[in-house]
């Protein structure tokens, strides 16, 4: 699924049809990521810059804030949003990016 196609998508759901899994909320606390910035980010999705489909309706997100700070997000999309993952890295999202295509 392209970005733009990614962000239409997102941009339909509501943040009640996100469902955060045990594992993703226990990673965001480690990380100290505010899980309704998470929702908003997937609802308002304009800092959407990457995504990659991983099967299953399962999908690897990028989202910038800088360009050395990025939100990774795995998510299911089945109806609601699923998050599984979420990450916080510090480096350069355009050389991440570019190492995954």
């Amino acid at each position: 699924m392209n970005i733009g196609k990614m962000k239409k998508k997102l941009a339909s759901y509501r943040k009640e049809d996100i469902i955060v899994k045990y594992h993703s909320d226990l990673q965001a606390w480690i990380r100290q990521v505010n899980i309704e910035e998470v929702k908003e980010n997937i609802v308002n999705p304009e800092k959407l810059v990457f995504v990659e489909d991983q099967g299953s309706m399962k999908y690897n997100c990028y989202f910038a804030f800088s360009d050395n700070l990025f939100h990774r997000y795995i998510l299911k999309l089945n109806g609601k949003v699923i998050i599984v993952t979420i990450i916080v890295v510090n480096r350069n999202w355009q050389r991440a990016v570019r190492n995954r295509k």
